[in-house]
């Protein structure tokens, strides 16, 4: 089976979440894992800084190199890329995973929050693509993994949270077109969303998210794992979901992921109800 040994993988905003448990697979494999977030002190809600997060990756098997970043800003993006090149000396795979949320209407989102859903997720998505980019076209199987659903269109997923939405699909928007513009060179870009809610930090505070009927972020690792190992041009311009990764993969039985073994899952946001 293949697997990440020796790749070296700049993940966004990996210092708890689905992020870090993407790190930690990678890790598990002998991966260099470049940590680029914002959080060094604890959070008094969310746990974990890019500090412990380094910590974790080492412990599992991984390189670890935290870097204070804010994606929003050019210079802390284009410093971060710089010193994992230095430290790796190279990037094979960029996951954008970082992602800021408010599930609030157009009266209730003020400017300040809507800008900094854009600013994290549109233009820190693109920021950090743009600066990978060109050490990508030097690796040996190149990889953009975003975690962002499917463009849908559906109202139902506009009507309640407007900006959040606009936010989110500028994610999706940039693996649309990236897919395309680097095809020829064979540069993978792929988006991953989940099936069902995922029982994050962050979750748990987002009043109603009801993380208990959801599954854990190794669903997303796993599948992640999975699409970060397949050959060279083999995959690429795809919007893809957890589950159905997974089952191509082989796997049938996913009790395991679940956070409360018997509770009826929760369909994630952006997907229409799936069977």
């Amino acid at each position: 089976m293949a697997d990440l040994k020796g790749k070296t993988l700049f993940v966004s905003g990996g210092s708890r979440g689905i992020g870090l448990a993407i790190a930690l697979r990678a890790a598990k494999d002998g991966a260099n894992v470049v940590i680029a977030a914002k959080t060094t002190e604890p959070h008094p809600k969310l746990p974990g800084t890019i500090f412990t997060a380094a910590e974790e990756i080492e412990r599992a098997g991984g390189r670890a190199l935290p870097v204070q970043t804010d994606i929003r800003e050019e210079d802390q993006v284009l410093r971060a890329v710089e010193q994992a090149v230095e430290r790796f000396g190279g990037i094979d795979i960029l996951v954008n995973n970082a992602s800021a949320i408010s599930l609030t209407g157009t009266l209730e989102t003020p400017m300040k929050r809507f800008d900094l859903m854009l600013g994290i997720n549109t233009r820190g998505t693109y920021l950090c693509s743009r600066a990978c980019l060109p050490h990508l076209k030097r690796a040996e199987n190149p990889q953009i993994l975003t975690l962002s659903p499917p463009l849908n269109l559906n109202p139902r997923w506009f009507k309640p949270h407007v900006a959040y939405t606009i936010a989110k699909y500028g994610m999706s928007m940039c693996v649309l077109g990236m897919a395309e513009e680097f095809r020829a060179e064979r540069i993978a870009v792929n988006a991953l969303w989940p099936r069902t809610t995922i029982a994050t930090a962050a979750l748990q505070i987002i009043p109603g998210a009801q993380p208990e009927a959801g599954r854990t972020p190794e669903i997303m690792a796993d599948a992640a794992h999975y699409v970060l190992t397949r050959p060279r041009g083999s995959l690429t311009g795809r919007f893809l979901i957890d589950e159905e990764v997974l089952r191509e993969a082989g796997v049938s039985d996913f009790s395991g992921y679940a956070v409360k073994p018997g509770e009826t899952l929760r369909v994630d946001l952006f997907l229409d109800e799936r069977a």
